[in-house]
């Protein structure tokens, strides 16, 4: 007698997705176990690296500020181009997922949940207080590794906007276009785009 197939289990019968299943799922992370198994949320960030789920709240006023100025700037410059950008997506990398600042993509992710991080043109972050090592260090290590053409990091160290636009050259970034606020950041890769940073940054609170 023929073995019967096995069926999945219905999406009715699925559990809902929720936060508490961090505190029951002891084995390695993916991409697709968080998409599945953890909910939507327009709060805090939530990645995955090395197996590991990375939970971050949302930064001060003065990041969102900037990630959102800035994405809409560049959202313009790089649609003539041909080229589409988001800010605060989903990017696939194997197992992990990542949800930069603000991604470039190659194709248009209407419709879509996660987009393939060989889909990027560039990535960029937004340096945190709180996630230095991470903005600095870490994720443009990571997204070099997986052969992104360009990162673009914006820092606010002492409310002075910096950008920093690198392109990557034999696996690793190196500088291509640098300025701080009250000068113009100008870069002809992957796209045009200029910009004075102070022009990114709202006036302190009284």
């Amino acid at each position: 007698m023929a073995q019967a197939a096995f069926a999945p289990e219905p999406a009715s019968q699925r559990p809902e997705p929720s936060f508490d299943v961090l505190r029951w799922h002891d084995e390695p992370w993916t991409a697709r176990l968080a998409l599945d198994l953890l909910p939507e949320t327009n709060g805090p960030k939530v990645e995955v690296l090395s197996g590991s789920v990375i939970v971050t709240p949302h930064a001060g006023f003065d990041h969102q500020n900037v990630e959102l100025d800035l994405a809409y700037l560049l959202k313009q410059a790089a649609r003539r181009a041909g080229l589409w950008l988001y800010h605060e997506v989903n990017i696939v990398s194997g197992d992990d997922l990542f949800i930069p600042d603000i991604a470039v993509l190659r194709a248009s992710g209407g419709g879509r949940t996660t987009m393939k991080i060989s889909d990027a043109v560039l990535l960029g972050e937004v340096v945190s207080p709180g996630n230095r090592r991470k903005d600095v260090i870490d994720r443009p290590r990571e997204y070099a590794a997986a052969a992104v053409p360009f990162f673009l990091r914006v820092d606010l160290r002492n409310r002075v906007p910096t950008l920093a636009l690198y392109e990557l050259v034999d696996g690793e970034y190196r500088p291509l276009a640098a300025a701080a606020a009250g000068s113009t950041f100008t870069m002809s890769r992957p796209f045009e785009f200029t910009v004075d940073p102070a022009d990114l940054l709202d006036d302190e609170a009284p």
